[in-house]
């Protein structure tokens, strides 16, 4: 009489296939990632610790010189730019405009964007450097 062999079942995962999805998500998010394109102002300094998403970053200089990612524009037209990008998210109630601003520049130029924002019924938030610890 034959004895029958019992099969005991492979325990083992195989991990290979893993590596490859993880690597092509890896691929995607980087692809698909918002980077921030800031000109390279000097910021003013502030102790605040909050960090706030960015839908459109608008650049001022101290020369009151207008930028959206690292493109010269004209004050004019930096509504319809806002309410395009705006309306390309779907008007996200989360949308926020981050502005830029110089060292030195006029207060008043950020007002006036701050205002656009105000009137299109968007987010506005001012980019800092953080204080040096001392």
């Amino acid at each position: 009489m034959p004895l029958k062999r019992r099969r005991k079942p492979n325990a083992e995962f195989s991990v290979a296939s893993l590596t490859d999805i993880i690597f092509l998500l890896l691929i995607f998010f980087m692809l698909t990632a918002n980077f921030v394109q800031v000109k390279p102002f000097e910021l003013p300094e502030s102790d605040s610790k909050t960090v706030a998403p960015t839908s459109i970053v608008i650049g001022i200089s101290k020369n009151s010189d207008f930028y959206h990612d690292a493109t010269l524009v004209q004050f004019q037209q930096l509504e319809e730019i806002i309410k395009a990008a705006f309306v390309k998210s779907n008007q996200n109630k989360d949308f926020t405009v981050t502005i830029v601003a110089e060292v030195g520049t006029p207060f008043e130029e950020v007002i006036e964007v701050m205002k656009i924002a105000g009137k299109l019924k968007v987010k506005s938030i001012l980019a800092t450097q953080p204080k040096p610890k001392s």
